[in-house]
């Protein structure tokens, strides 16, 4: 593999999930974007979104965004990732983009769980009906974005281990053909 493969889709559609067991079956290395910035700087996702803000958050990420794509890698991108500072077109231009998508109800039981709500800044407060509704309303205003990925990819069955592994050998087959 020489391009990096950018998986992008909304939080909890398994973008770290289903990343990790494609490099692992593609034999390449796997980054999530949310840990490299957190090990560049030293801080979690949210106390650089408490201490900082969402706007230094973006620029750090553009920053992450622009390091990682010079590696030959699969590449766990934030939610948010492509809706910001023109990193859609960066990773269109530098990579190959794939879509993950998931039934809103599949994302939104994946975050109500209290571990996945602890890690993400903007669900922490939320009941699990603001949640779905949340989900609802960020999803259409990021789909836009999301649909520029060169690809689009069903990521809804990695509940378990061996789904996840199987939906990562179909998505690897799916590349090996491009």
């Amino acid at each position: 593999m020489t391009q990096t493969i950018f998986l992008i889709g909304y939080m909890g559609c398994g973008k770290s999930t289903l990343g990790a067991a494609l490099a692992s079956v593609m034999n390449v290395p796997f980054i999530d974007l949310d840990d490299y910035i957190e090990e560049k700087c030293e801080a979690k996702i949210t106390e650089i979104f408490r201490t900082m803000g969402e706007t230094a958050f973006r620029q750090l990420e553009q920053q992450a965004l622009r390091e990682v794509a010079a590696m030959p890698c699969i590449v766990a991108c934030g939610g948010g990732t492509p809706c910001f500072e023109g990193n859609m077109q960066l990773m269109n231009r530098t990579g190959i983009t794939i879509w993950l998508t998931t039934e809103v109800e599949r994302i939104a039981a994946r975050l109500c769980l209290p571990e996945q709500k602890a890690k993400r800044p903007l669900i922490a407060n939320k009941t699990d009906e603001e949640i779905h509704a949340f989900i609802t309303t960020q999803l259409a205003a990021r789909t836009p974005f999301y649909s520029q990925a060169q690809l689009q990819f069903d990521s809804t069955h990695i509940e378990t281990a061996p789904d996840t592994l199987h939906t990562a050998t179909q998505l690897a087959a799916l590349l090996q053909n491009l």
